[in-house]
């Protein structure tokens, strides 16, 4: 800019202009304003008046002229020149207007307002008015503050958005050169400058750039680029813009820029390939051509600017324009932008091959119509440009598939064809490129995706122009003109006058003859210029003349369509607003379908280019076959190609979009002139401003503005702002606000010509309210300096005073000085000074003055202090009146808030039936849905079949074209040629038949679909209806606080934004369909993934449970051996036995060889076995090893498939983003063919009814859509956290996997040394050891249990004894806290209850711990016995490791729940002890001050006594006014204090109500909440009780069956049944000291049900006895299960006595079978028989046993009925205390209305004895002693009162320490039954403890049983052999084989200790 001082190019200095001599001239020569031709207007002076005719001389000439009276135009006085705002000109005229403009712009000032709008004239020259020191001039002032400018536009606008939350709009129109273009960029640069987040509004700073964020700059760097591919040189301006833009920019609520978006229209795509005379194409190329370098020449291939045939002027200089550093601005724009450097090369790329594209020389051939192409040079550089094929290229231009019927055809192209498809495709992807430029401007600067508060739109776009031939580009110009037009009409003339209308105010309405609806009517209305153009696109013969003579047939009757005069050139004309405009029809269809080659377009999107494909791929474009077959015209006739869509119908849904956004705004109006062609400065054109201001419509403004009001204000503002003008003249109180305002008008003296009075504003016209305004600044600054003049007057008086005090002081002073000095030797003054002390009259004289003046002092303070005292006892009085009111409210407020808790719960159910209404409602919504769906879909069957008649008829068409062509190509058979002619007119005629019938399908088809879209309108207006009746239930409080301007605007915002609101909402439910779908899928693979880790999970926590077992029997077997060492020598004699018994047998068998051999086999087959089994466990473990890398594999594996899966996703809802425009353009275009359908059939009215019945609906929609996006999206990141977490977790079971793996190997490894360190020992040793040391262990186990009995036992005593003590206190405590309960009750309450609550919830935590920590046990120890069955011990062990994780988090959620309530109590507990203390206090400083009370009245009583006798004897007044001065102080500070006091107690007093009440309602809310959630835990842990009993009743079934497998030997079961009754005797006993317990507690329960009579002891035994049913139901259900377990055993015990028997039956067989053989078995027969013995007594104890089972059966029924009886006794106690606590209730409520009505008698008492005093001090003389007796009277009644204040207090202060002690005593008895639980705790481990032990000792008996067996195998196995080798044995001799023997002995004997050793390693 140039540099200079802004202000002479802002403003003009006043005191120049209003100069007294031009002032004079005027008034005297009476100038005017007469029309002239070359000026538009000149001034003269009239010289004479002749009828209509005046003469008239010119000043500049002084010439004279005749001119009409009518022509001459008045001239505004000379202040009034260069005036800021011409709606202030007094004369407003065309001529004004004009001489105002001229005359500010020869000054340099180029912006003038004109009412609403600023006027701006074009300089031609840089002017130094737009530097950051203007903007900061401008920054936050209002428009009348600061000289006219377009910055103060936009900060009016800016000010308005962020005050009134208003979007706003800022229109720049004018015609090409004006500046619109200047005064847009400037208006984003302030808007960026003042908007910026980064301190914007600094002054200081040097450069716009450095304070603005990057979002600030992109937006100022928008500009450049646009400018570039946008803008070009044209004859009336350097710098035009060749399309119309409207940037709307975003603000968030604190008005900082958030985003912006740019939308064009109508891109001059036409100047590429061709210009005018000295214009220039757009910028970019002459910049890339200039700009690069030589590098970059090289890659984009670029050529001599002079080289190019679409540049057709060549290199056109610009003045004052540098292309290469316009090019680097570009290219800096872009990086500024976010463009990176590949997508920059691809642009310029492009621009390159379109500038390549004009030189393709085409030519044609001589014997045929086919154009060629010689060079293909130039073509193998655009394809290398555009990623295309040469060849495919080449014959796509010039020989073009055509698609005849369903074949395609290719045909020849001319010359002329070819170059006018060249021309379109280069103009096809420059306008491509440019709407790709621009879309990727807008997402750069759109950062809020729509989400800014508000916005202002700027809209730059060319004006209104009249060439002398226009085309179709110009009439949409035109067109957009007309509805910009209508706006400002609407906005500026029609709600101007509608507001007076609506005020009711007195108006002459104007018609100003701009109705433009007619003309916008003829170009976009059904049958419209718009529309018949269109229709003629869809013909294939129509051509431009068609267009014509239709329009012309059409619209010949209307006003504003004329036809011209045939000499004219022009086809049609239009009359505009602005006037009359000739149309030239000349490619206008070309125009409107933009054809373009298909087969070029479909190598384009299928480019190897990527950047091509992307800027093609959602091409919908006509294509050049359309354009093909007719010679008659250029480019032959077209045939309908598909669903396009035309450059008309494209550009009216633009403007109707725009028009929508910008009624929704509220508009501010800049208007461009053009002052001259010549583009001089300093020069205007007259005529040609004077066109353009009729053209935009700123006469019309500025006179409806000077005619109108303009100014307006609300009654209350004015009167609040203005009143200050009228004092006195508004009386105080209220009234209405017009009449306050017609009397401040009256005051004002206003003339009535000036203002208006309405119904809720008044309106001024302009420049009222600035005069008002500086009258009340006026006014203000007189107030302000009278107010300062007062108070100097008041200083310098007080200090006036002062100065006279000490000079008075001085000349005191000084006369006493001089008096002194004369006499102070004088010896008679001496003498008078030594002896005047000693006179006592003389000093009486002045003691008695001296106490006189001190008397009437303090009689004078006293009548203050009497009269201050009246006031404060009154002031006391209505203090006490306000508490009683307040008192009454607080009731009255009560009893409301119960009304509104009533309310409420009738409201809840209300809503609850609303809500199963709205079910109902939405049920059917759904089916109507669905019925919607399915219209869809028949619908688009009926479009499919359109389509399928569409293509039917182009198939007619293609064979109809084919042949015309046969018909050309066979022209030299003449004859055949009218043959065929006549065939094919038949056919033709058949064609067009079959035509017609076709189009009447189609007809039919389109009425059949209205007709469905009507049906499915009809059911959107049912469920609309429904869901408005639902939600006008709701709404009605809103509508009815909402106004009617609101409804107005949700009008016109419903009619605009519903279209958009529909494609939204259809692509949104499809997206969330397609989101719901993927979402299940990815949920139920999610869900297949966890299930399968959770079992892989279960699978290694079973195999680390089985390593830990086998290390417990490792632990086990090294113990054993330690033992077995120990007890080694014990056992030898039993091995000598056994081995005496081996000789005895060895000795029959020594010359068996064989039998040798078969217990060499036997023993190899033995190991052999024994390695089986190791490699079998190496298998085993070989195999789980393989299997949980399977399992971790596969688990990888999901994982990577889930992680590809959300990629895929991902990648998904990207092509379904980039597919969502596609998306919405094919769905617009559907839409558009159905309105084309409908849109003669529907009427508006209709619409507008539908569109406001669906609002509500969309909006909901729209909501919930969001609503479930954004639900979608936190569950999918919820998901990839879950994944992440599953992976950690997968890692962590891995690693633990690996080390379980490494110590079962190591493990493996140690039993099998333990194993060949047993292999020495035999498996009797181990038994006995087992056996002897788990007896011990048990018999050590139950003497503990014993002694822990008996320890409870003594606990339980002592607990008895306490509580009986306890007891006993509490009784004798009774008779002192009936009376405290009243005041504590509440409280106390609700803290018992939350006690009880806490007590149940904690006894049912406790009591689910021990049920889980019982199952817990049993099934370790089932898991324990299940070790055997792998298989089955893994599902086993998933099963209850997954039950374990369930009871694990139910614990930690009771605990958590616990201790959550735990707090809560104690916060409880907490507030209400402080509460009862603030009560103690505050009740303690009330005594304190009525005390205090009381002694202050009887001083004061004293003290007037002693004032009487003073007055009655004034002698002795001088000896007490000392005292009277001390009492009345003590008196006035006592009052003040017991004040002071009185207040602060009632303040604390009602906030302690406050309090109370609030603490009241909120826990009576808790409460409710708590028995709530405690029902519903309750519910819950019954559930999972049951599952658990099932759960465990099926692994007792699985238990049952493996005892049954398990149950073979009989032997044991006489220890077994022996330990068990020991066990049992010692569970007995237990039982019996538990029931010795529980009787002793049902005792001292006793005692408390008889002591507690009162209703908190009622309460606690309540409680004791709730507490003790639920104990006995829980003992009843452990007896139930105890039960169930003794008839288990029972018959388990049963089944093994019968297998007993069986056995002693087969053992009988065998004995008889074997009687027969030799007496080496009579030893084994022996043995045998006394097994039997054994075996039949164990089976006579069985039969003991279980008679002792039914036995305990039967005591255990009993005990069962005893329980029930007990529970029922508990029930019925429980419902007499239930009502004994309900007459107690009622009883403390009595007491309580009893306690409000003493508290209502003690006030009324007190209120009256004040009053009685406020008597009494007033007539204090008279009637002393009667007050005296009252006030004796009312002291004993306040002695009363206080009294039972002090016994009210002392009786709450021992509630609250019986309360305390309560509580202590519940928590006691809370830790005893903790202790009690405890203690079961243990004994029941107990109890499981010698359960493994019975189990560990019937594994051992298990292990005897079968080496027993293995023995009788053996010995059978030798029996048999026996037998064979029975006859070799008798045949040899005694000598001869004793060494033999004594050998084959030593040998067996080896031989039968190693199979044992064997045989035990297997074992172990």
């Amino acid at each position: 800019m140039a540099d200079g001082d802004p202000s002479k190019y802002l403003s003009v200095d006043r005191t120049l202009i209003n100069d007294p001599a031009s002032q004079a001239e005027w008034t005297a020569r009476k100038l005017i304003w007469v029309p002239d031709e070359n000026h538009g207007f000149v001034s003269a002076s009239i010289k004479s008046e002749k009828g209509d005719e005046v003469t008239v001389e010119i000043v500049d000439t002084n010439k004279k002229r005749v001119v009409q009276k009518d022509d001459i135009q008045k001239m505004n006085p000379p202040k009034f020149n260069k005036v800021e705002d011409m709606a202030e000109l007094t004369c407003l005229n065309e001529a004004s207007v004009l001489h105002n403009l001229k005359d500010r712009y020869y000054s340099g000032l180029i912006y003038t307002y004109s009412g609403l709008f600023c006027v701006v004239v074009n300089p031609y020259k840089r002017l130094p008015i737009y530097s950051d020191k203007v903007i900061e001039l401008y920054k936050g002032k209002k428009r009348h503050e600061v000289p006219p400018h377009v910055y103060a536009i936009t900060d009016t606008a800016y000010r308005s958005m962020l005050q009134d939350r208003e979007d706003q709009s800022i229109l720049c129109t004018g015609e090409s050169g004006a500046g619109k273009t200047e005064n847009t960029k400037k208006v984003i640069q302030y808007l960026a400058y003042v908007a910026a987040r980064q301190g914007g509004g600094k002054a200081t700073t040097p450069t716009l750039h450095a304070i603005q964020g990057e979002l600030e700059a992109q937006l100022l760097q928008a500009n450049p680029i646009l400018e570039s591919f946008g803008n070009a040189k044209t004859v009336k301006n350097d710098n035009s813009s060749r399309f119309g833009k409207f940037i709307r920019i975003n603000f968030d609520t604190s008005g900082y820029i958030s985003g912006a978006s740019i939308e064009t229209y109508l891109l001059e795509k036409a100047r590429v390939v061709r210009q005018a005379d000295t214009e220039r194409t757009f910028h970019i190329f002459y910049q890339l051509l200039h700009g690069s370098t030589d590098e970059q020449k090289k890659d984009w291939l670029l050529e001599n600017i002079n080289d190019y045939e679409f540049l057709s002027n060549g290199h056109v200089p610009v003045t004052g324009v540098d292309d290469i550093q316009e090019f680097e601005a570009t290219i800096e724009a872009f990086d500024i932008m976010g463009v990176s450097p590949e997508d920059m090369g691809s642009v310029m790329r492009i621009v390159s091959a379109v500038l390549l594209m004009g030189n393709l020389k085409f030519k044609q051939e001589r014997s045929s119509d086919q154009a060629t192409l010689p060079d293909t040079t130039v073509l193998q550089k655009l394809c290398h440009l555009l990623g295309l094929n040469v060849t495919d290229m080449m014959r796509a231009l010039l020989k073009p598939k055509l698609k005849v019927g369903r074949d395609f055809v290719t045909k020849a192209q001319t010359q002329e064809q070819v170059e006018f498809a060249t021309q379109a495709l280069s103009k096809a992807i420059y306008e491509r490129l440019f709407k790709w430029i621009v879309t990727r401007i807008n997402r750069s600067l759109d950062r809020t995706k729509r989400t800014g508060a508000s916005f202002i739109g700027i809209l730059d776009i060319a004006g209104f122009e009249i060439f002398k031939m226009n085309s179709f580009e110009q009439m949409c110009i035109n067109y957009t003109n007309e509805k910009l037009q209508q706006l400002f009409n609407h906005t500026m003339f029609i709600l101007e006058q509608e507001e007076y209308q609506r005020e009711g105010i007195e108006w002459k309405f104007i018609d100003f003859g701009l109705d433009l609806q007619p003309c916008i009517d003829l170009i976009e209305k059904p049958m419209g210029v718009l529309a018949l153009l269109d229709e003629e696109c869809w013909f294939p013969k129509a051509t431009d003349k068609t267009l014509v003579e239709k329009l012309v047939k059409t619209h010949i009757e209307k006003p504003n369509f004329k036809k011209p005069d045939f000499r004219e050139d022009a086809d049609f004309s239009i009359i505009h607003y602005a006037g009359k405009v000739d149309y030239c029809s000349t490619q206008w269809l070309v125009k409107n379908m933009d054809p373009l080659n298909d087969n070029v377009v479909s190598f384009l999107q299928n480019s190897s280019d990527p950047f091509v494909c992307n800027i093609w791929k959602d091409a919908t474009i006509v294509s050049m076959s359309a354009l093909a077959g007719d010679s008659s015209s250029a480019f032959g006739s077209r045939t309908r190609k598909g669903m396009f869509r035309t450059v008309g119908q494209l550009y009216k849904e633009q403007l109707s979009k725009l028009m929508v956004t910008l009624r929704n705004t509220n508009p501010n109006f800049v208007r461009c002139i053009i002052p001259n062609h010549e583009k001089r400065a300093g020069k205007i054109a007259s005529n040609l401003v004077l066109e353009q201001l009729r053209c935009n419509g700123v006469l019309e403004g500025i006179r409806i503005c000077r005619q109108g009001f303009p100014n307006r204000i609300v009654f209350q503002e004015f009167k609040q702002r203005y009143e200050l003008l009228t004092p006195n003249v508004i009386p105080k109180g209220f009234m209405d606000g017009k009449k306050a305002v017609e009397q401040m008008i009256n005051a004002l003296e206003l003339d009535p010509n000036l203002y208006r009075v309405g119904q809720s504003k008044i309106f001024f016209r302009a420049g009222v309210l600035a005069h008002l305004e500086e009258e009340r600044d006026l006014k203000l600054t007189d107030i302000i300096i009278r107010f300062q003049a007062h108070c100097r007057g008041v200083l310098s008086r007080r200090n006036y005073q002062k100065r006279m005090q000490q000079q008075s002081a001085i000349k005191i002073i000084q006369r006493n000085c001089q008096a002194y000095l004369k006499l102070r030797n004088w010896p008679w003054w001496r003498l008078f000074t030594k002896v005047k002390p000693l006179l006592q009259v003389t000093r009486q004289d002045d003691e008695m003055h001296t106490l006189e003046d001190k008397l009437n002092k303090i009689q004078d303070k006293l009548e203050t202090t009497e009269k201050d005292y009246t006031e404060m006892e009154r002031k006391y009085q209505q203090i006490l009146e306000e508490k009683s009111i307040l008192a009454e409210q607080l009731q009255a407020e009560a009893e409301l808030s119960a009304e509104a808790e009533e309310m409420r719960a009738k409201l809840a159910a209300k809503k609850q039936e609303l809500e199963e209404i709205l079910h109902d409602m939405e049920s059917r919504i759904e089916e109507e849905e669905e019925r919607g769906t399915q219209l869809s879909t028949e619908k688009k069957k009926m479009t499919q079949h359109i389509q399928d008649l569409e293509e039917q008829l182009e198939e007619e068409e293609g064979a109809r074209q084919k042949l015309h062509l046969d018909k050309v190509s066979a022209d030299a058979k003449m004859k055949k040629l009218e043959e065929d002619l006549a065939l094919l007119e038949d056919n033709h005629m058949k064609l067009s038949k079959e035509r017609k019938s076709l189009e009447e399908r189609l007809h039919d088809a389109e009425s059949t679909v209205v007709e469905e879209e009507e049906k499915s309108k009809g059911l959107m207006k049912l469920k609309s209806r429904y869901e408005s009746s639902i939600g006008e239930l709701e709404d009605k409080l809103r509508k009815e606080e909402k106004g009617r301007g609101d409804v107005e605007k949700s009008k016109r915002k419903i009619e605009t934004e519903l279209n958009d609101l529909r494609e939204q909402i259809h692509e949104l439910k499809q997206q969330v369909e397609e989101l719901r779908l993927q979402l299940a899928k990815k949920e139920e693979e999610l869900i297949a993934a966890l299930a399968r880790i959770d079992e892989e999970t279960a699978a290694k926590n079973a195999a680390q449970k089985a390593l830990r077992e086998l290390q417990n029997q490792t632990q086990e077997l090294e113990e054993d051996l330690a033992t077995e060492k120990a007890a080694r020598s014990k056992a030898e004699k039993q091995k000598k036995d056994t081995q005496e018994e081996l000789e005895a047998i060895k000795s029959e068998l020594e010359d068996s060889v064989e039998v040798t051999a078969a217990q060499l086999e036997l023993r190899n087959k033995r190991e052999t076995e024994l390695t089986d089994m190791k490699k079998a466990l190496e298998e085993e473990t070989r195999a789980h090893e393989t299997h949980v890398q399977e399992l971790r594999h596969k688990n990888n594996h999901a994982v990577e498939e889930l992680t590809e899966q959300l990629e895929t996703v991902k990648r998904a809802k990207a092509s379904l983003e980039k597919n969502k425009s596609s998306l919405e353009s094919s769905n617009a275009e559907v839409n558009n063919d159905l309105k084309a359908v409908q849109q003669a059939k529907q009427e508006s009215e209709r619409k507008r009814k539908n569109l406001e019945a669906q609002l509500s609906e969309l909006n909901v929609r729209l909501t919930e859509t969001d609503r479930a996006r954004t639900d979608f999206q936190d569950r999918c990141t919820k998901l990839q956290n879950e994944v992440e977490s599953l992976s950690q977790q997968l890692e962590e079971v891995d690693m633990k996997a690996s080390s379980a793996s490494k110590e079962s190997s190591s493990l493996v490894a140690q039993l099998a040394e333990v194993q060949e360190n047993l292999n020495d020992e035999t498996r009797q040793k181990l038994a006995l050891n087992t056996k002897l040391r788990a007896s011990e262990d048990e018999r050590e186990q139950l003497q503990e249990q014993l002694d822990e009995e008996e320890q409870s036992k003594n606990n339980l005593q002592r607990q008895v004894s306490s509580l009986q003590t306890q007891l006993a206190d509490f009784k004798k405590k009774m008779d002192e806290d009936t009376a405290a309960l009243e005041t504590a009750e509440e409280g106390k309450k609700k803290n018992q209850k939350e006690v009880e609550a806490l007590q149940t919830r904690l006894e049912e935590a406790m009591a689910a711990m021990e049920k889980l920590d019982k199952t817990k046990h049993r099934l370790q120890g089932e898991l324990d016995d299940a070790v055997v069955d792998l298989e089955r011990e893994r599902a086993s062990v998933n099963s209850l490791e997954k039950k374990q994780k369930k009871f694990d988090a139910l614990l930690a959620e009771e605990k958590s729940e616990k201790d959550r309530l735990a707090t809560e109590r104690e916060n409880i507990e907490r507030e209400s002890r402080n509460k009862e203390t603030k009560v103690i206090s505050l009740t303690r400083e009330l005594e304190d001050l009525q005390d205090q009370l009381a002694e202050s009245e009887r001083v004061r009583k004293a003290q007037a006594a002693e004032l009487d006798d003073h007055l009655s004897n004034k002698d002795d007044v001088g000896k007490n006014v000392h005292e009277l001065e001390k009492a009345k102080k003590a008196l006035e500070s006592q009052m003040e204090e017991m004040k002071t006091q009185v207040e602060e107690l009632e303040d604390e007093l009602t906030a302690t109500e406050d309090a109370k009440l609030r603490l009241e309602v909120n826990m009576q809310a808790a409460k409710t909440n708590f028995d709530r959630e405690l029902a519903n835990k309750e519910e819950q842990n019954e559930e999972k009780r049951r599952s658990l009993i099932r759960q465990l009743r099926e692994m007792e079934a699985e238990l049952e069956d493996e005892k049954k497998l398990r149950s073979t030997a009989s032997g044991s079961k006489k220890k077994l049944e022996g330990e068990i009754k020991d066990l049992e005797g010692h569970v007995e006993s237990a039982n019996k000291a538990k029931e010795d317990a529980i009787r002793q507690l049902r005792k001292a329960q006793a005692h408390m049900k008889e002591m507690l009579q009162d209703l908190d002891e009622a309460r606690a035994s309540k409680d004791d006895l709730a507490a003790s049913a639920k104990e006995s139901e829980r003992k009843f259900k452990n007896l139930e299960a105890e039960h169930m377990q003794l008839q288990e055993d029972l018959a388990t015990a049963e089944r093994q006595r019968r297998n007993a028997e069986s056995e002693r039956d087969e053992l009988q067989e065998e004995i008889n079978n074997n009687s027969s053989k030799g007496s080496a078995l009579s030893d084994e027969k022996r043995r045998l028989d006394q097994r039997i013995s054994q075996l039949e007594e164990d089976l006579e104890e069985e039969q003991s046993n279980v008679e002792m089972m039914i036995e305990k059966e039967k005591k255990l029924n009993a005990q069962l009925e005893s329980a029930t009886n007990e529970l029922s006794s508990e029930r019925s106690t429980a419902q007499r205390l239930e009502s004994a606590k309900l007459m107690l209730e009622r009883q403390n409520k009595d007491l309580k209305a009893k306690l409000a009505e003493e508290e209502n008698s003690g006030r009324l008492k007190s209120k009256a004895t004040i009053q009685q005093l406020e008597g009494k001090v007033l007539q204090l003389e008279e009637q002393l002693e009667a007050e005296a007796k009252e006030r004796n009277a009312a002291s004993k009644a306040a002695r009363r009162a206080d009294k039972k204040v002090r016994e009210v207090a002392m009786q709450v202060e021992d509630e609250r320490r019986h309360a305390d002690q309560y509580k202590d005593q519940v928590d006691k008895v809370n830790a005893r039954v903790k202790a009690l639980k405890r203690q079961l705790d243990e004994s029941e481990e107990e109890c499981t403890r010698a359960n493994a032990s019975k189990r560990k000792v019937q594994r051992d008996l298990d292990d005897q049983v079968e080496a027993c067996e293995a023995l009788q195998r053996e010995v059978n196995s030798l029996k048999t052999r026996l037998r064979t080798a029975g006859s070799g044995l008798s045949s040899r001799s005694r000598y001869g084989g004793g060494s033999s023997r004594k050998q084959g002995l030593d040998s067996t004997s080896s031989a039968g200790e190693e199979p044992d050793g064997s045989e035990g390693g297997s074992e172990n």
